[in-house]
C-alpha cells in the first residue's frame, strides 16, 4: 500500500487493511482492538465514537448530511447499549457555499437530536477556499450513558441467532440513484434515522443481546465477516430471508451490485439468544415489518460467513472489495 485509494474508504477489505495496517499499530490499546461501534470508557459506564461525514448529494431522498451525521454517531452508541447524551460537532464549509442550506442542514441536526434526547455541547466551524471540499463537510463525537452492559461482537456464539432490523441497501441505492440522476417511478429513499429508540425497547423487553451493529459501509456482509472473524465462529446466513425491497433488488440488477454490500443508515444487524428470538422480531416489527430472522451462528467453517440459497447450494458471502460507492456517508 503506497498510496491511498478511494477503495481505501469502503468499509470492506481495503478499509480493513489501513485501519488495522496503519492506525491500529500507532495508537493500539485494548479499547481500540476491540473493534466496536464505539469505544466503552469509564469502567463501562460511558460509550464514546466520533464519525465525519461528506455525503454526496448533500440532500437526497429520506435525509441530508446533517440528519446523517446525528444518526450516524447516535446510532454508533446506541449499537453498544448506550443512550446519546453529548455531541460535539465540527463543520467544514466550501467558500460561498448558501446560507439557506446550511440552515436546512441545522434544522435536520436539530430535529435528530430532539428524538435521540441528546445535545450538541461543543463544536468547531472552519471555512476554506472554493473548490478544498464540495460544500460542507461534518464530523460529530458523541458520549453516551450505557444502559445494557456487555454488548460486544467479539462474544457471539452457537446460542445466537442473527437478525436484521429491516430490508437491507436502501441508502446505498437512493445515494446512486440521486448521483447519478436515475429517475424512479417509486418512493425509495434512504433509511436514515436514530436506532436509539429501537434498541431501547429491546432492554426494557429484557432481551438478551450479544451484539448489535449498524450495517453502514460495506453494509451487511462487512458486518457479518467482521463478527465472524471477531468471534472466530461461523454465519451461515439464509439467503432468501434477507428482505431487499423491489426497488433496491431491481437497480442492484441493473447495476451489478449485491444489496449484502450496500451501505444502509438505519439499519442494524443483531445476534441474541435463541430463546428470544420470537420477542425480539416483534419488537423490531413494530418499527419495520420486514425485520426478520436471516441466520444462525454455526463452527463449520470459522470465521466465515456462509451463504446458503434456495436452491440447496452454498457459497462464502465474503468481505466487499473495490470502490463500491464512495461518498455515501
Amino acid at each position: 500500500m503506497k498510496t491511498i485509494k478511494l477503495a481505501h474508504g469502503n468499509g470492506g477489505v481495503e478499509n480493513n487493511e489501513l485501519i488495522h495496517q496503519l492506525f491500529y499499530k500507532a495508537f493500539k490499546n485494548e479499547i481500540l482492538e476491540k473493534s466496536e461501534d464505539a469505544a466503552i470508557i469509564e469502567d463501562g459506564k460511558l460509550a464514546f465514537s466520533t464519525d465525519s461525514f461528506t455525503v454526496s448529494p448533500l440532500f437526497f431522498p429520506g435525509a441530508d448530511i446533517g440528519k446523517l451525521a446525528i444518526c450516524g454517531t447516535c446510532n454508533d452508541l446506541a449499537m453498544m447499549g448506550a443512550k446519546p447524551k453529548y455531541l460535539t460537532c465540527a463543520i467544514i464549509l466550501e467558500e460561498g457555499f448558501e446560507v439557506e442550506k446550511l440552515q436546512k442542514i441545522i434544522h435536520s441536526m436539530e430535529k435528530e437530536l430532539e428524538i435521540n434526547g441528546a445535545k450538541i455541547v461543543s463544536g468547531d466551524t472552519k471555512v476554506v477556499p472554493k473548490g478544498s471540499v464540495d460544500g460542507v463537510f461534518i464530523n460529530t463525537t458523541g458520549i453516551g450513558q450505557i444502559k445494557y452492559q456487555e454488548i460486544s461482537s467479539n462474544n457471539i456464539s452457537t446460542d445466537d441467532v442473527i437478525l436484521v432490523s429491516r430490508d437491507i441497501g436502501a441508502h446505498g441505492a437512493t445515494i446512486f440513484a440521486a448521483r447519478e440522476g436515475i429517475e424512479l417511478t417509486s418512493d425509495l429513499q434512504s433509511d436514515c434515522c436514530s436506532l436509539y429508540p429501537i434498541v431501547q425497547e429491546l432492554i426494557d423487553a429484557n432481551i438478551k443481546i450479544t451484539a448489535l451493529r449498524d450495517a453502514t459501509r460495506g453494509g451487511v456482509a462487512a458486518v457479518l465477516n467482521e463478527w465472524a472473524k471477531q468471534s472466530n465462529i461461523c454465519i451461515e446466513i439464509e439467503e432468501e430471508k434477507i428482505p431487499v425491497n423491489d426497488e433496491v433488488k431491481g437497480l442492484c440488477e441493473i447495476l451489478g451490485f449485491d444489496a449484502t454490500s450496500l451501505a444502509n443508515e438505519g439499519t442494524f444487524v443483531l445476534a441474541i439468544d435463541k430463546k428470544d428470538t420470537d420477542k425480539a422480531k416483534e419488537i423490531l416489527q413494530k418499527f419495520n415489518t420486514n425485520a426478520t430472522e436471516i441466520g444462525n451462528v454455526t463452527e463449520k467453517k470459522v470465521g466465515k460467513v456462509i451463504l446458503n440459497s434456495s436452491w440447496g447450494t452454498s457459497r462464502y458471502l465474503d468481505m466487499p472489495t473495490g470502490e463500491l460507492l464512495p461518498r455515501i456517508c
